[in-house]
């Protein structure tokens, strides 16, 4: 999994009042669980850009006035109008914890089914995975050359290393649709 640093300072005052100049100085405020107590901590908007606005999934490198922790982005919360980023929440990750992330799926390969006329259609962009987090993959690769005409892979069908994948399990990844060319060239048999 990559890594991406994030620099912040500890914000003093918790109120409302607080929270809104920090959004007119162009600061999030953000909060971290799973430490010892939770950490209420300030951090520039643009920094989040890399992190937010990239189908990728990082760890991150949390700088807070120079005490550094490990974490994962766990919530975040946008203006309704604006799609200002509002509020993030980071959750503090152990070595020795699984952690449960939601992870972008690629395909690889080009299917049968897409070649005999059908339509490929990818329908989890990300699945939910539970492991440790040094066994969290970039992505979850799925290979799809065998997959024909009208068929489906499903949650049930992938196995990867050290990965527990808790979408449900008749849930459709990928499937290759029968569009109406394809099922004419069918009938025409």
């Amino acid at each position: 999994m990559q890594t991406i640093e994030l620099n912040g300072s500890l914000r003093a005052n918790l109120g409302k009042s607080a929270t809104k100049q920090l959004r007119t100085e162009e600061m999030v405020p953000c909060v971290l669980y799973g430490t010892e107590g939770n950490v209420h901590f300030s951090a520039p908007a643009k920094e989040f850009r890399h992190l937010i606005y990239t189908p990728n999934v990082y760890l991150v490198n949390l700088n807070i006035d120079g005490k550094t922790y490990s974490a994962i982005m766990q919530d975040i919360q946008f203006h309704p109008v604006s799609d200002a980023i509002q509020h993030v929440d980071f959750l503090s990750i152990n070595n020795d914890k699984a952690i449960t992330m939601e992870i972008p799926v690629t395909l690889s390969g080009f299917a049968e089914g897409v070649k005999a006329g059908g339509k490929l259609q990818l329908e989890l962009r990300k699945l939910r995975v539970k492991a440790l987090p040094k066994d969290m993959p970039d992505n979850l690769e799925i290979k799809i050359d065998s997959l024909g005409l009208g068929k489906t892979i499903q949650v049930k069908e992938l196995a990867f290393d050290n990965i527990e994948i808790l979408n449900a399990k008749n849930a459709v990844v990928v499937a290759v649709k029968l569009t109406r060319a394809a099922r004419a060239a069918q009938q025409g048999k």
